[in-house]
């Protein structure tokens, strides 16, 4: 085996075969993932130098890290750009330097094993071959339009033509990626292959010399039809379905790369500067900073738990309920064995066909996978597996006495090293602990609903929790892909906190003559993804009414209509009428009235006020946190970069007298 001498480089590894066929591998150094750094990009352009000079027969390009193949570009280093024209030139590093990869003489190939996203996609997109690894940590994704960016780097260009211009703007705007089977599928990757073969897969491939691939003859009439009217035809279509979805006001890189790719070829670097659609006008957003922000928060609540291995292999949940249930299968998703008692199997069989359906749509289908998860997903109305787990999760209904009669009996029967959780939404864990023998074991895991789409967890510590056992908890929530948010034990805790004054002060308007159409339509403009009233609705009006102070707030009583409607029977989506009419789980609606800003300013007063208490009285440690854990616990507006952030921005936010100092896409959620 020959070796490359000429250069030695930190973060890339090049080496040839005795056929001719060269290695390239990116490794760098003290990361635990590979990202573009400016230093990265720079030496990658000296070894096409080398390779200019003496060409290989072919060359794979992959990583040195089992961790994944590239991350995309370093945003340590965006967030350091500190003018337009900065930003312009690393977007023109990146496009020169794939383009030159694109026209080298030699065959190319990446060979993909983990994620490859963003400026790592764009590198795989420049290379004539693609081959992915079929594997769960295996993901492709362009996920720039998430931090208020573009793919600048050639992927606006390169995706459409690979994939066809419906795919690529669905990646694109949405941010979503695909894995291994749905790359190759989409013809984004020429093959997809075990792990234990791809070295050789890719040696193949590379040396075949086979022709780039082509798309099919229905998706190159329709590429060629993509240079008329029809380009002009798809690129309204797009805009039309991110309008119904964002507004280009707050989120003007969707609508940035829907041009850049009708009207400039996919070079963000070919826009005027005068164009809405521009680097500089992109850089100059403050959506693009706030979503950056919101990244780097939730890369913070990403780290907790770090310190802590603690992966249950047994995990005992009480209550089947739609809570309890999915948390339960979300433990077993994640390889966990799960017991999961309830009254009766009568009780508990709902849980099992809602898991059986979550597992299907995750595992697309795969029988084998399904059946698996399924046998991990065992139903116990005796509760036989309490003394055999290592984490045991109530998730009953709001009763401080039956939950206490719980607690008491499980203490007794648990294992002594097991951690007792409660899903609480409102009680407080020094009440609940008063039964146990040892208060230091109970701690507080409490999921948000729908479990499997929210991505937030508050981790409560009470008054008497031991620091060992939150930081087991908090390893746990880790282990089963969530975010842990670090709270104190407090009424409503923070997201409950804040979202009970938000929920109330709407259905005031509503009593004080305003439709329940408007006032949503008023908060889902100003970037809320769903209204409060249909909040309501949608968590049961029964359940608002019985939040009590965590909703209508201290000395405050619950709006007259509310009260009614539950008297009623109208208990919103789950009865089929609330607020609103419920038909096949949507809400039927009518036109919304006009409503200028100061509607949604006066919904939200109490919300931001909420957060601010809950940072002063120490609920979570900082505005920083609350500010993650609003977003991503209740999904307000990302491109705020948070409440606390929001009202610091317009000079309204103060705690214990000074300014909040905060230094710098989510989803719907509704309370159980």
């Amino acid at each position: 085996m020959t070796h490359f001498t000429q250069q030695t480089w930190k973060h890339w590894r090049l080496r040839q075969e005795d056929g001719g066929l060269a290695w390239l591998e990116i490794d760098c150094v003290d990361a635990a993932a590979n990202t573009l750094s400016a230093e990265v990009m720079a030496e990658f352009a000296q070894v096409l130098d080398v390779l200019d000079a003496r060409s290989p027969k072919a060359l794979v390009i992959a990583s040195g890290k089992a961790a994944g193949f590239i991350a995309g570009a370093n945003i340590e280093e965006f967030t350091q750009l500190d003018s337009p024209s900065a930003a312009r030139a690393l977007v023109e590093r990146g496009w020169s330097l794939f383009n030159r990869l694109a026209a080298v003489r030699y065959p190319t190939l990446a060979l993909i094993r983990g994620h490859c996203l963003g400026g790592g996609l764009e590198l795989a997109l420049a290379c004539r071959y693609r081959i992915a690894v079929d594997e769960p940590g295996t993901k492709l994704a362009l996920p720039e339009v998430m931090l208020g960016i573009v793919p600048g780097w050639g992927g606006i260009l390169r995706l459409p033509a690979m994939i066809g211009p419906a795919a690529a703007l669905d990646m694109m705007l949405t941010g979503k990626g695909v894995d291994a089977k749905k790359a190759k599928r989409l013809g984004l990757v020429d093959d997809c292959v075990p792990l234990r073969v791809m070295e050789s897969a890719a040696r193949i491939m590379a040396l075949s010399d086979a022709p780039p691939r082509k798309l099919p003859l229905q998706e190159r009439v329709l590429r060629y039809a993509m240079n008329g009217p029809l380009r002009s035809k798809v690129a309204d279509k797009a805009r039309k379905q991110t309008a119904a979805k964002v507004s280009r006001d707050n989120y003007p890189a969707p609508f940035a790369i829907i041009d850049i790719w009708e009207k400039y070829e996919g070079n963000a670097l070919a826009v005027p500067a005068g164009d809405p659609s521009s680097l500089e006008a992109i850089f100059a957003s403050p959506t693009t900073k706030n979503l950056v922000r919101v990244f780097f928060l939730q890369e913070r609540l990403k780290a907790f738990g770090k310190d802590s291995d603690f992966a249950p292999k047994h995990v005992h949940v009480v209550g089947a309920g739609v809570m309890g249930g999915d948390i339960a299968a979300v433990c077993a998703l994640r390889g966990m064995r799960v017991t999961l008692q309830d009254q009766s199997v009568e009780r508990i069989a709902p849980a099992i066909q809602r898991a059986a359906k979550l597992f299907e749509r995750r595992y697309k289908g795969d029988a084998r996978q399904v059946r698996f998860a399924l046998d991990r997903l065992i139903p116990d109305p005796q509760g036989q597996g309490v003394p055999r787990a290592d984490l045991i999760i109530e998730a009953i209904f709001e009763n401080l006495e039956v939950k206490r009669s719980l607690f008491a009996d499980l203490e007794r029967r648990a294992k002594p090293e097991a951690v007792l959780a409660t899903n609480t939404s409102s009680l407080r864990l020094e009440d609940i602990a008063t039964v146990l023998q040892d208060p230091s074991r109970l701690v507080g895991i409490h999921f948000f609903n729908p479990v499997p789409m929210l991505p937030l967890v508050e981790v409560v510590q009470g008054e008497a929790t031991d620091a060992a056992v939150l930081r087991r908890a908090t390893g746990f929530v880790r282990a089963i892909d969530k975010l842990p948010l670090p709270v104190k034990s407090a009424p409503g805790f923070l997201v409950n906190a804040v979202l009970g004054p938000y929920m109330l002060e709407a259905l005031r308007c509503v009593e004080e003559g305003r439709s329940p159409e408007t006032v949503d339509a008023a908060l889902v403009r100003f970037g809320m993804p769903i209204g409060p009233v249909e909040l309501v609705d949608t968590v049961g009006l029964d359940i608002a009414v019985a939040a009590g102070k965590a909703l209508a707030g201290e000395g405050a009583t619950p709006p007259q209509r509310l009260l009614r409607l539950v008297e009623e029977g109208r208990l919103g989506r789950k009865s089929g009428e609330g607020y609103y009419r419920w038909v096949d789980g949507k809400a039927q609606k009518g036109e919304a009235g006009a409503a200028g800003p100061e509607l949604a300013e006066r919904i939200l007063a109490p919300l931001l006020a909420a957060a601010e208490r809950c940072v002063r009285d120490g609920v979570v440690a900082d505005a920083d946190l609350a500010d993650a854990g609003v977003i991503f616990g209740t999904g307000f507006a990302p491109h705020t970069g948070g409440p606390l952030h929001y009202s610091r921005s317009r000079g309204k936010t103060r705690i214990g007298g000074d300014p909040v100092v905060a230094e710098g896409a989510p989803q719907t959620v509704t309370q159980e």
